[in-house]
């Protein structure tokens, strides 16, 4: 990437993609964060600039720099990546980490975060706008859909498909070949041996559904 990156987002999820795009020689030229008090700033030698809506910044987005979403806040994200889009025709980059490995033959849309030690088996396909958390996997074959999350030593068996929106707490581990409906919740620690039907919350090893 020749461009410097604006990251949306100065918590957390963008302090993380701060630190990935600089391991990887990118320049971060600041941050946009709709805290006020944020405002001003200093993250490492990054600034917070301004509010995700400031045209003074978002004019440079596009032309003189990439820009990130980073947040795990879905409704959010899916704002921002709308009025990138609408007010300034861009697609927001990926954010690898230098420890994050993508094997040969698999496919990657855009806007997606990998931390450290995420890895991609082959012929995995990830949509646009995930999260692949530290020591994720996610087995040859497997499919996820936009937005979905992978919290931290998560594992994703092989041919399983996630729809659009699946969160899969940390540690929790999806066996070969399931399919995890749209906006389906797995918790921490849950062993899946079953399909999740789309928007209900699977817990427990072995999983099941989870009503309270």
């Amino acid at each position: 990437m020749e461009n410097p990156v604006i990251i949306f987002g100065a918590g957390p999820e963008g302090i993380a993609a701060m630190e990935a795009f600089e391991q990887n020689s990118v320049i971060v030229y600041g941050f946009l964060d709709d805290v006020e008090s944020n405002k001003g700033k200093e993250i490492g030698t990054v600034t917070v600039l301004g509010s995700p809506d400031d045209d003074g910044f978002l004019k440079l987005i596009g032309k003189k720099c990439e820009a990130f979403v980073a947040t795990e806040d879905i409704k959010l994200k899916k704002h921002l990546v709308e009025m990138l889009k609408e007010r300034r025709n861009v697609i927001p980059v990926n954010c690898l980490h230098q420890r994050a490995y993508v094997s040969t033959g698999s496919e990657l849309g855009h806007g997606n975060y990998l931390a450290p030690g995420a890895v991609l088996h082959p012929q995995v396909k990830i949509g646009s706008y995930c999260s692949i958390n530290a020591n994720a996997q996610v087995e040859a074959g497997a499919k996820m859909g936009d937005y979905c999350t992978l919290g931290a030593g998560a594992l994703i068996g092989r041919g399983t498909e996630l729809a659009d929106g699946v969160f899969v707490g940390s540690g929790a581990v999806i066996i070969s070949g399931l399919s995890i409906g749209k906006n389906a919740r797995i918790g921490a620690g849950s062993v899946v041996i079953s399909p999740v039907p789309a928007g209900k919350t699977f817990f427990g090893n072995p999983a099941v559904e989870w009503n309270k």
